[in-house]
């Protein structure tokens, strides 16, 4: 590792809602940085209660209370000074607490969940800080497809699991948001409301918390159906803020401009260049995906090589 590295883990935070895409998001960061140089972890093994325990006790997996989040916060402050954790394991086929595992850090840890922002103290262990914002609709298609292909539930099931979390997410899940950097929002393209895959839109909402990279060498080449824009907005609150799209059509050619372009800020990591944009249904691969998934890694790097202000 260059000695211009920090000497301590670089972590990355993945926030969402259950079925946002964390896992589909991670996965790509971590190919692109190198698996052996990448420990991700789930913030759902710190779950306090079985399944069963939980229909018991009526106590969600997204409220705070069915977590044990000192104990989640003490972990993220022991990794960031580089050091092992006894992680807790949660078992999501069969919905049980199993034997915890040894976790040591690596260069890069990434840690997705449902509430990794929860805490002031846990949010001031990342250096880059994400939270995935999909459509309603769109989230709670991916949750059917995943909960029945991976974890055994019929859809009957996942719906009415839906319906009892329906006052927690906007309570618990939602206002993480604002402590995001970055705010990612894949969408179905206007002409196409049924879309779930590899041709998603995507909006990056970016928030002036970190240094983002100049694309202007490619948006200043680009025209009306170039696939891809960057404009200033306003958050929620009415701060102003870029967003940048990028099309579920947007021209290969096009995007392979822009993943050159990202690629060649970070030359530290040139060596780490993979094939990434792949979703789970086995669909072909998403710019799109791809595209935000190396944008992540860019600001990981940069964080590591102590450019990011943290």
């Amino acid at each position: 590792m260059p000695k211009s590295w920090h000497d301590r883990p670089t972590i990355l935070g993945i926030v969402g809602d259950s079925a946002a895409g964390k896992t589909t998001l991670t996965a790509g960061i971590a190919s692109i940085l190198g698996k052996d140089r990448v420990a991700a972890i789930c913030t759902d093994d710190y779950h306090c209660y079985s399944r069963t325990e939980r229909a018991e006790n009526g106590i969600s997996a997204l409220d705070p209370r069915g977590n044990y989040i000192d104990i989640m916060e003490q972990h993220l402050q022991l990794l960031r000074q580089g050091r092992p954790i006894l992680k807790p394991v949660y078992n999501h086929d069969h919905g049980t607490l199993d034997r915890p595992e040894y976790i040591e850090p690596r260069p890069y840890i990434i840690v997705e969940g449902l509430l990794g922002y929860t805490t002031r103290a846990m949010r001031d262990c990342y250096d880059v800080k994400l939270y995935l914002d999909p459509p309603e609709d769109l989230r709670v298609r991916w949750k059917i497809q995943r909960d029945m292909a991976k974890r055994g539930y019929t859809r009957e099931e996942v719906l009415k699991a839906l319906e009892k979390r329906v006052n927690d997410s906007p309570a618990f899940i939602h206002p993480q948001r604002t402590f995001a950097d970055i705010v990612v929002r894949f969408q179905p393209p206007s002409f196409d409301a049924e879309e779930t895959g590899g041709h998603l839109d995507v909006r990056h909402m970016l928030r002036p918390t970190l240094p983002h990279p100049d694309l202007t060498p490619i948006l200043d080449r680009g025209g009306a159906n170039s696939g891809l824009s960057l404009q200033l907005s306003r958050d929620n609150d009415g701060k102003p803020v870029d967003v940048l799209e990028i099309s579920g059509t947007i021209p290969s050619s096009r995007a392979e401009k822009l993943e050159e372009l990202l690629w060649n800020l970070i030359p530290e990591a040139s060596h780490l260049r993979a094939n990434v944009g792949a979703f789970d249904s086995g669909q072909p691969i998403s710019h799109p995906l791809a595209l935000t998934q190396l944008l992540i890694a860019y600001h990981m790097v940069k964080a590591a090589l102590g450019e990011h202000a943290v």
